[in-house]
């Protein structure tokens, strides 16, 4: 086996295991290199509350009596928040589980139907019904009440590593949850990237390419609570080559090693030769 042929063996191998940054690199132009066009769909839309969901409540109003009456943990209502709060700390106090009926369980207003609402309904409505019940319970003063989601996540599932992520604003990216996740790695698909997201009682699986250039104008560049990011290796993918410098030190190795061996076995069979020409 001469030079030639070991170049002819070892080179296609090698090429084919490197990570080229056609594979790798986002924000590519559609339409180049087997890259998608995605419709351009963005709509960024309000979180419509589900069962499960947890909202921070607070009462707030200039009137010292009202904030007592709602706020304090040693007022009534603060007994009451504390006793179902379930987890304890004072952040726990004023949150509330949007139950299997797709309510919650609001202090002197009763069950409040939140499902399918924003956090901006469910304020609306709360202001409206405190307002009617701090006016018949004496002075009205004016009065707001603050809504947010808490205790959202998010969960990324990949051979580099999983886990599950807090979410700490209002709208989460593609790019955002997967940098937090700590990048795909060399080695995960980014070509089949795909979210499960429970959604109406139904279980829906996306599948996109996270390459294109496109994905910031279209419906997957936004993720919700509680979706899954799950991204596979490379098929085939065992091992790899991630730069120029790595591959030309791997064909030298490579090279040097097959040629002393070779040269192992020439002077092996010379030897034997030699020996039974004697």
């Amino acid at each position: 086996m001469n030079l030639k042929k070991i170049l002819i063996f070892i080179l296609p191998l090698l090429m084919a295991s490197c990570v080229t940054s056609k594979r790798v690199n986002l924000m590519q132009t559609p339409g180049k290199n087997g890259i998608p066009h995605y419709a351009d769909t963005v709509s960024y839309s309000d979180y419509e509350l589900r069962i499960g969901d947890r909202l921070y409540i607070y009462v707030y109003s200039v009137d010292e009596r009202v904030d007592k009456m709602f706020n304090s943990s040693s007022g009534t209502i603060g007994m009451q928040m504390m006793q179902g709060s379930g987890t304890g700390g004072s952040y726990d106090l004023y949150t509330y589980l949007v139950q299997e009926d797709g309510c919650i369980d609001f202090p002197m207003v009763g069950r409040v139907s939140v499902r399918g609402m924003t956090t901006r309904d469910v304020k609306r409505v709360l202001e409206e019904e405190l307002s009617s019940f701090i006016k018949s319970y004496g002075d009205y003063q004016m009065m707001s009440v603050e809504v947010k989601i808490v205790r959202r996540s998010f969960s990324v599932i990949s051979d580099r590593g999983s886990g599950t992520f807090n979410i700490q604003k209002e709208k989460v990216t593609i790019f955002e949850a997967l940098a937090m996740a700590g990048d795909i790695g060399d080695f995960g698909d980014r070509s089949k990237v795909r979210i499960v997201r429970e959604k109406e009682g139904q279980t829906l699986v996306k599948e996109f390419d996270v390459r294109s250039e496109d994905i910031i104008n279209s419906e997957f560049y936004y993720i919700e609570p509680n979706d899954v990011i799950y991204i596979q290796r490379i098929k085939g993918q065992s091992f790899g080559i991630n730069s120029v410098t790595t591959t030309i030190s791997v064909v030298a190795t490579t090279l040097a090693f097959g040629g002393f061996v070779y040269g192992l076995v020439v002077r092996t069979i010379n030897a034997v030769h030699n020996a039974n020409g004697k």
